[in-house]
């Protein structure tokens, strides 16, 4: 049994020492799989010499670029625990990801660089004005800079990867079971808690998707990376297939409509996942068929996908999409629509149960749910999570976990979302959790009441609307207090968490309880706000 997901790079080098592994376009570089498993030891072995060691945290906050690829597959065979992080983050964001993981070691890169330097400052002072105690068990991370010059203390990549004369070689892995990633979601609450994933769990996932029929990739595939490794969608739905079937990477920090189709085409790319604020850009660009001609398969992930654009893509251009549905504490992926071929896909379907994954519906009684009825996905399989970090809350119990997604099967065994019992909006595919703003709309002065909800949006899947109401009146003053709120929005959220529409308003509808009635404002929006109050 594989023990450590390192080991499948290991493999590819072994079997595919000449194969191309990653293609670079905005570089030009690319690597073979002996170049990369080469690099990843390296890395792995520099991790010993800066004192890390079996079960230390590493956080990786750098956009998609192959040293991403090398330092987590090096925490991994170090027997590390890689902690991707949007770079996009704001600096209170990446502050309390360093802090709650317990890191020892932050990598960053050249846009990223300062906030790690800030972050990393800020706890080097608490710990300098802390009693003796608390200075006593404070550690602050190393950190390791790439494209950017490292300052006394620091790290640069390639002294990182630097070989080292006589060198003993790595300990084997031995535990399949071992934490190899800690993934912030929201689980089961509304703040983000790092789920933690084993090597067990993320080779599952790999394994399930590698089991469907015809293979989703293939070692003569080539795969477009676009979707954000530090996303458990990029991390181990795309990058983990790629190396697991030898396939080629081509690796893109951020995306640019028409550069992405150039890179598509240049680089002959068979297999494309993508987001779907992707497609809404793409289904406005003339020729689109054409210009997608040689993909084989088209994958849409990490968020809803609205049907009609699914229409529009197959009438308009003879492009089919093939959806699916899954969430970090499953390593991700639970369904797909490929599942049952590669035909066309029934229309709102996200699909069904990959191999080796269990789906079941429970209604409000625990009971399966009648007919159709829709209930709550709950998912089984060796690819979930054991609960979140640091106490192992919200771990499957008797193997199922509870998604909190609400869905109904048809007779075929096809799963189709209704909706989620949690409040997350989900951004362009990544969370947002609406307590998470309040808390920061509330801390500017003036706000007295404030409601965060997600509405539809063509091109993002959902968008973040606020409702405030505020001691302040007249347009000057709500002009400055709307000043104020984006200010602090851009201080301490990441940019797709920033409220896209900010509605002032005298009232905020309440339920019997005193809560707020987010039902009633999310169906004003779609009705129109003048209904609100009535």
């Amino acid at each position: 049994m594989t023990a450590n997901l390192a080991e499948l790079l290991g493999r590819a080098a072994e079997e595919a020492p000449d194969g191309r592994a990653l293609v670079v376009p905005a570089t030009g570089a690319s690597y073979t799989w002996s170049e990369l498993d080469a690099a990843v030891d390296r890395a792995a072995q520099g991790f010993g010499r800066l004192g890390l060691v079996a079960g230390n945290r590493v956080v990786l906050v750098t956009g998609n670029r192959p040293e991403l690829v090398v330092a987590y597959f090096g925490a991994l065979r170090a027997n590390l625990v890689a902690v991707p992080v949007n770079p996009r983050a704001a600096t209170g964001e990446l502050l309390t990801a360093v802090t709650d993981s317990g890191a020892r070691l932050v990598v960053a890169d050249g846009a990223t660089v300062e906030a790690a330097r800030s972050v990393l400052a800020g706890i080097a002072d608490a710990r300098d004005h802390a009693d003796e105690e608390v200075r006593g068990r404070t550690v602050v991370p190393r950190l390791v800079t790439v494209d950017a010059i490292p300052e006394p203390g620091e790290c640069g990549f390639e002294e990182l990867l630097a070989p080292a004369p006589d060198e003993p070689p790595l300990p084997p892995a031995h535990d399949p079971e071992s934490l190899a990633v800690l993934l912030y979601t929201s689980g089961a609450s509304a703040r983000p808690r790092a789920a933690m994933l084993s090597h067990r769990a993320l080779i599952a996932n790999i394994e399930q998707v590698g089991a469907i029929e015809p293979p989703v990739v293939g070692p003569d595939d080539v795969v477009y990376g676009v979707l954000p490794l530090f996303h458990v969608f990029g991390l181990n739905a795309v990058l983990g297939p790629v190396v697991h079937r030898r396939a080629t990477l081509v690796l893109v920090d951020g995306f640019d409509p028409e550069r992405s189709l150039r890179e598509v085409q240049e680089h002959g790319v068979t297999v494309l996942p993508v987001a779907p604020a992707v497609l809404a850009h793409w289904r406005r660009v003339e020729g689109l068929g054409e210009r997608l001609s040689g993909v084989r398969t088209l994958l849409s992930g990490s968020a809803p996908l609205a049907p009609e654009v699914v229409d529009e893509l197959q009438e308009r251009w003879g492009i089919t999409v093939h959806q699916g549905y899954g969430l970090t504490e499953a390593a991700p992926v639970v369904t797909s629509t490929l599942v049952a071929g590669p035909g066309t896909p029934k229309r709102g379907s996200v699909g069904r149960a990959v191999p080796g994954v269990s789906l079941t519906l429970v209604d409000e009684n625990g009971r399966p749910p009648a007919g159709e009825d829709a209930g709550e996905i709950w998912v089984k399989g060796d690819n979930l999570f054991d609960g979140y970090w640091p106490d192992g809350a919200g771990a499957p119990v008797d193997g199922w976990h509870a998604t909190g997604d609400v869905g109904y099967l048809d007779a075929d065994g096809d799963l189709f979302l209704v909706d989620r019992l949690r409040e997350i909006v989900v951004v362009s595919g990544f969370n947002v959790y609406p307590s998470e703003v309040e808390e920061v709309l509330l801390d500017v002065d003036g706000v007295l009441e404030a409601a965060v909800v997600g509405v539809p949006d063509e091109e993002t899947g959902e968008a973040v609307v606020a409702y405030l109401r505020t001691d302040v009146s007249g347009a000057e003053e709500q002009a400055d207090l709307r000043s104020r709120v984006a200010d602090a929005c851009a201080r301490r959220l990441a940019r797709f968490k920033h409220p896209a529409r900010i509605e002032v308003v005298d009232a905020l509808p309440h339920t019997a309880t005193g809560k707020i009635a987010k039902g009633r404002l999310r169906t004003a929006l779609r009705r129109g706000w003048t209904e609100l109050l009535e």
